[in-house]
């Protein structure tokens, strides 16, 4: 204290000032000192009295300390007193338990103080946003009070300060920083500024785990020991739980980030398990729950089926079960184990199937299942425990008929064994026996196994029980009935009540939907008497529930009556109820059940969650039973005789519409394959006719690659004729006779001709063969006349080329003679030698010209080869076109007869269904409902019907 008289000076009177004072003066030198060291130390004062004189700081210097973190950032000595300040004037440091109300009082002063000062604080959203800021200074003594004060914050007024760092740019990025930071303190405190920030926040849980999170509390977690590990341990898997818990993004992104993979090594508790420290039993129960989290019943079924196989692939399951059957484990973790396998195995049959195969450590080794039931129907085992059994034996046979089919069995007399115990004798044995949490348990257990099970309800009548000597067998039904009349006898009055409501519900799910089970109970003559008498009796309120499940058990023998017994059909089962009980007397009885408020609970989750053994008196299944009967069974029990005989007139009506109308929908259906069928044909004929014109394309390739060569040839032919004429006026000049050189030019003028008409008729096929590759395959006929027509043309060509050919050879001839009278000449005397050399050049010429020909003639063998294989080729085309266009034709006629079959069929259903709404008309006529199920049936019809029209379109296309 004398150190603040120091700073803030002595009292004028002299005499000691007073708090409100003393920090009133210290509020001045803040905002009025221009020295730093002034403001460090007004602000380090506040400090000091900010705990004792809490309300007088926070009214008068919260905006001080405020305009101190914005204009002193460069003083990081400063900044801490500032913040540690705040801190104290938000959050109140007693963390001592209340002796008496005074003190409690006054605790809860200090906390409306807190949210208070809080709420003036966060009235400026720049303050949150300063403070986030200000997070970003390395400098231990700011960014630790700047922790410990947003949490203090987010403690207090949670909702408005989530919302603030939401909107703030990097908000989220700049806390999760401090999961980075190497000073542990630190780190530590982040983690519980997450925790904070993260609670009920969506938006802000998605932002954190995209920020890595998951992957860097699972490093800190190993790096902490794991199970093993301390408090921080446990702040991580809190935080975690948080990121998870109903938030099916950040569950998805575990997953797909195979982080359940990493879960693994948490459960590897070793062989030793003699020392567990309350952390780790903490830290393992918190670990379990996370695993719980991602494969709740609350979960999407198709999140939930992806975590449970990635479980099992990781041998994640396989730990679990070890834990399981390990012996040594706490019994708060061992229930807590049984529950998260059991929500592990829930709905999945490789789950299922390997829970059913885990053997318990034992000599000899005994299935895991029959373990358990052991601890079930031991009355001397934990409560809690004894209800996480029966939640595994449920969630083991949660759609798996399988494992319902084995636990049937056991009890059959073929399958029993003697020498070992099995699940079906320890069900029995709970069943009967003279613990009633164990009646109610076997009960339970035993009618999961029959639920939705049509088969296993009619097999569990085979089971015949031994009484006592002497005596014949009795059947479970009838044993269960004896029990049910003679409750009476048990000594407890609570205790009977829960006995009686176990077995009523395992009779209620096991006749249910069965009218074997149904003839099977009515046909003991005490068993209705029963039930009307429980019924029509006025008891006391614990009995009242018992009389409201033997009325649904009543109304179940309604219902699912199929009147094969003469004593007990439907009709005189109701006049029973109307006689004895009355029927406004049963409707209210049976709807006493769901307005019961342990049938409210146990409706809420399929886990069994209560507080005492007395409260066990509904199943979570059975409650879906009697929500879907209760309706059902007033109707049928308030329906007069005449009503239900008419709606029984309806009801086969409906159904022999029904009939026919599945005839109809098969018949559619075959036809449909058909359809289906012929469509797959056309697409194979299809594909080979676009084969086959490919080959023609091929073909007409080729083609004209031999035009090209002929073209060629031809060029070349015409230069061969110049030659023959140049050779003609040369030997004109060396002095041939002028009527056999006029002889020669009327030859090679004829070749010529000749020459131009072959390039003619080439021009006509070079345009035939473009038409004929334009049209194509699907144009066989015309194609066929062309390639006739090119035949022809082919054959002229070829005869003109032999009369050329002889021409040629007649001018050899002819040469010859020439030759051989040049000769004569040139032997005379004073022969010009000129002459002999023009010769020599003619002959060389005429020489050079007969090979060119003979060249072309091979040409023109080739092209005619060619032109046969395309001829082959092409009627071969032609004839598979032929072949599918009839195949076209064909299909074409099945589908106009198909549509016009279809087109009599819709008539046909037109009849019917207006028939179906006549009808109809007349039941709501007589007062009746009319249930949704025949509107649906009704537009299921003319859809299918739609759709049967848009096939046919596409098939006539």
């Amino acid at each position: 204290m004398n150190y603040i008289w120091e700073v803030v000076g002595r009292h004028p009177t002299g005499q000691q000032p007073t708090g409100a004072e003393t920090i009133q003066k210290l509020c001045d030198r803040v905002a009025s000192s221009t020295l730093l060291e002034d403001r460090r130390d007004a602000v380090r004062a506040l400090k000091s009295l900010s705990k004792k004189y809490r309300m007088e700081v926070g009214t008068m210097a919260m905006d001080h300390l405020v305009r101190i973190l914005q204009t002193d950032r460069a003083d990081t000595e400063t900044l801490g007193y500032a913040l540690d300040t705040l801190y104290n004037i938000i959050c109140s440091d007693e963390e001592e338990e209340p002796d008496d109300s005074e003190e409690e009082n006054q605790q809860k002063q200090e906390d409306d103080l807190g949210a208070q000062f809080t709420e003036k604080f966060i009235q400026e959203p720049d303050n949150i946003t300063l403070l986030l800021t200000l997070l970003e200074e390395f400098d231990f003594h700011v960014r630790w009070p700047g922790v410990k004060l947003l949490t203090a914050l987010l403690k207090s007024q949670c909702a408005p300060v989530q919302g603030i760092i939401l909107v703030s740019p990097m908000g989220v990025s700049r806390l999760m920083d401090l999961l980075a930071d190497s000073r542990e303190v630190i780190r530590n405190d982040g983690l519980l500024l997450l925790q904070q920030l993260t609670k009920g926040n969506t938006a802000i849980q998605k932002i954190v785990a995209f920020e890595n999170a998951f992957e860097r509390l699972l490093e800190i977690i190993t790096e902490e020991g794991s199970s093993d590990g301390g408090i921080v341990v446990e702040d991580c898997l809190l935080l975690l739980l948080n990121l998870l818990k109903n938030n099916s993004s950040n569950q998805n992104f575990f997953k797909e980030g195979s982080y359940i993979q990493k879960m693994k090594p948490w459960f590897e508790v070793g062989d030793d398990n003699s020392g567990w420290s309350a952390q780790k039993v903490t830290n393992l129960h918190l670990m379990l729950q996370l695993v719980r989290v991602m494969v709740s019943p609350v979960n999407s079924p198709g999140a939930t089926a992806s975590c449970q196989k990635a479980m099992f692939q990781c041998d994640l399951l396989q730990q679990l079960c070890t834990i399981l059957m390990a012996t040594g484990v706490p019994a708060d973790i061992l229930t807590e184990t049984i529950n998260t396998v059991s929500e592990v195995i829930r709905g999945s049959e490789v789950n299922q199937d390997y829970f059913a195969s885990v053997n318990a450590p034992s000599n000899p080794p005994r299935p895991a299942i029959v373990v358990l039931l052991m601890s079930m129907v031991n009355e001397r085992q934990p409560f809690v425990l004894r209800c996480a059994v029966l939640y595994c034996f449920q969630c083991f046979l949660y759609k798996n008929h399988k494992g319902q089919g084995e636990i049937v069995a056991t009890l059959l007399p073929s399958t029993i064994d003697a020498n070992s115990i099995s699940a079906g004798q320890l069900l029995c044995g709970g069943l009967f026996s003279a613990d009633s949490l164990s009646n109610w348990c076997a009960a339970v257990a035993l009618a999961h196994a029959l639920q939705d099970n049509l088969t296993q309800k009619e097999q569990l009548l085979r089971v015949q029980l031994a009484t006592s000597l002497g005596k014949p067998p009795v059947s479970l039904l009838q044993q269960c009935t004896n029990i049910l009349s003679q409750g009476d006898k048990l000594n407890r009055r609570g205790s009977r009540v829960q006995t009686k409501v176990g077995l009523l519900m395992l009779l209620c799910t096991w006749i249910s939907n069965c009218p074997i089970a149904v003839m099977h109970f009515l046909h003991n003559q005490d068993n209705v008497p029963f039930l009307t008498g429980q019924i029509s009796e006025n008891l006391g309120e614990d009995e009242r529930l018992v009389q409201g499940l033997c009325a649904l058990l009543l109304g179940i023998c309604i219902y699912y009556n199929d009147n094969s017994l003469e004593n007990y059909t439907k009709e005189k089962l109701k006049q029973l109820i109307e006689k004895r009980i009355g029927k406004e007397n049963f409707v209210e009885k049976l709807a006493f059940i769901t307005k019961h408020e342990l049938y409210s609970r146990a409706a809420q989750k399929p886990q069994p969650a209560f507080s005492t053994p007395e409260h066990m008196l509904f199943d979570h299944e059975f409650t879906k039973l009697v929500k879907e009967l209760e309706g059902m069974i007033t109707k049928a029990v308030l329906r007069s005789s005449e009503e239900e005989k008419k709606e029984e007139e309806v009801k086969k009506t409906l159904e022999q519409h029904d009939s026919i109308v599945t005839q109809y929908k098969e018949l559619i259906r075959e036809q449909d394959s058909q359809i289906n069928e012929l469509k797959e044909q056309v697409a194979l004929l299809t594909s080979q006719n676009e084969k086959l014109q490919n080959t023609t394309t091929q073909q007409f390739s080729q083609i004209q690659q031999h035009k090209d060569q002929y073209n060629i040839l031809k060029l070349k032919l015409g230069k061969d004729n110049q030659q023959t004429g140049n050779q003609a006026e040369a030997a004109h000049v060396n002095g041939l006779q002028p009527e056999e050189l006029s002889q020669l030019r009327e030859q090679l003028e004829e070749l010529q001709r000749q020459n131009q008409l072959l390039q003619t008729q080439l021009t006509e096929k070079d345009s035939l063969i473009t038409s004929l590759k334009a049209e194509g395959v699907p144009s066989a006929e015309r194609s066929t006349s062309e390639v006739t027509e090119l035949q022809k043309e082919v054959e002229l060509l070829k005869a003109q080329l032999q009369n050329q050919t002889a021409e040629i050879t007649q001018l050899q001839s002819e040469r010859q003679e020439l030759l051989r009278g040049s000769e004569s000449t040139a032997a005379a005397p004073g022969g010009d030698s000129v002459y002999t050399e023009k010769t020599a050049e003619l002959e060389s010429r005429l020489s050079a010209q007969t090979a060119e020909t003979q060249k072309l003639k091979g040409e023109v063998k080739t092209l005619l080869e060619s032109k046969e294989l395309m001829e082959k080729e092409l009627a071969s085309a032609t004839s598979t076109t032929a072949i599918m266009q009839a195949e076209k034709s064909k299909l074409q006629q099945e589908v106009q007869e198909s549509k016009k079959e279809q087109d009599d069929l819709l008539m046909l259903l037109a009849d019917q269904d207006q028939k179906i709404l006549s009808l109809k008309q007349r039941l709501k006529d007589l007062g009746e409902t009319i249930e949704d199920e025949d509107d649906l049936d009704s537009r299921d019809q003319f859809d299918d019907d739609d759709d049967d029209e848009e096939d046919d379109e596409e098939c006539d296309e």
